[in-house]
């Protein structure tokens, strides 16, 4: 007996999962361009340079500095702060700096780099120290050596920068540290935002400019750079 085996119907495809997937495939095309018009331009490096006011200077200059100060310029520009936030700052220095420095700041800011502020002495009545308390970045300082009263700082040139102040601090040659509160980050191996290291953007782009970091001194002075050396 011959028995006949019913044919297997055929699934229609589902149009509905057919829809869905043009519609994705539609979706996909439509929002890589809407999302590349929409992208945020990352944060450029802006500086001004423009000549130095009496405000601009106040104390941290005084009649028999090395440096008048139509050979001092002052830098306006932007940096990262601590707080994640890019701030505006200003720093005084000599002209003969302008182009290095802003050559530095510019790779500080692209590496993102922390500046906890920038202002210039005459903000501090040209104190160190005050300046170093408040974690302060300067340049221009027409003053004597902090530590040491007989010699000349090479900041009263303008060919000079202390970089976050707290976070690199200075070891004069009797062993005191300034400021006080950065004691505690004399032990280079410690992981903290605003210390400079060997090898970090800042030495590598000082060392690129030819300024050289008190950093490698026998009595350190890690906030330290000059053009000279000294």
């Amino acid at each position: 007996m011959t028995t006949t085996r019913p044919s297997q119907r055929r699934r229609p495809r589902t149009l509905i999962g057919l829809s869905a997937a043009i519609a994705a495939l539609l979706v996909g095309c439509v929002a890589a361009p809407a999302a590349a018009a929409h992208r945020v331009p990352a944060p450029a490096f802006t500086a001004h340079v423009t000549t130095v006011s009496q405000t601009n200077l106040g104390r941290s200059w005084h009649r028999g500095c090395p440096v008048n100060p139509r050979g001092l310029r002052l830098i306006r520009m932007n940096h990262w702060g601590f707080d994640g936030r890019i701030h505006t700052g200003e720093l005084v220095v000599g002209k003969q700096a302008v182009r290095p420095l802003m050559y530095v700041f510019g790779r500080a800011f692209a590496a993102h780099f922390p500046i906890r502020r920038m202002r210039p002495m005459a903000k501090y009545g040209g104190s160190d120290t005050a300046a170093m308390n408040a974690d302060n970045t300067s340049a221009f300082n027409c003053r004597a050596v902090t530590g040491d009263p007989t010699r000349r700082s090479q900041h009263s040139f303008g060919n000079a920068v202390d970089i976050n102040t707290r976070e690199n601090p200075y070891v004069d040659r009797y062993g005191r540290v300034y400021p006080a509160s950065g004691a505690a980050y004399l032990d280079r191996r410690r992981k903290a935002k605003g210390m400079i290291r060997t090898g970090d953007v800042i030495t590598t782009a000082m060392h690129a400019v030819g300024w050289k970091w008190g950093g490698r001194w026998w009595a350190p002075d890690y906030q330290h750079f000059s053009a000279n050396g000294r």
